[in-house]
């Protein structure tokens, strides 16, 4: 099942989305690479694929934004989330 909401443009279509409460993921959907890449970055979610659909991938890190969690797991950044990194400064 998925949710269609009509609207009239670009600039409406990222307000309605990063409306929303939550920033787990995002598909842009279009023809043109470079205008999927710009609207990509628009959207306050923690990931988004450009023709394609919303997938984790050991490669890559995932999470989300917003009520949709904090931090990344997954990834260089997620390995990252279970240490302790400890500083000693001495003047």
């Amino acid at each position: 099942m998925a949710a269609v909401i009509r609207v009239k443009d670009e600039p409406q279509a990222v307000r309605v989305a990063n409306a929303s409460r939550y920033g787990l993921g995002a598909s842009v959907w279009t023809a043109e690479a470079v205008r999927g890449e710009r609207l990509a970055r628009e959207l306050e979610v923690g990931s988004v694929f450009v023709n394609g659909l919303v997938k984790s991938d050991p490669r890559l890190p995932f999470g989300g934004v917003k009520l949709s969690g904090y931090g990344r797991e997954l990834s260089e950044y997620g390995l990252k989330e279970f240490v302790n990194i400890k500083t000693v400064w001495v003047a």
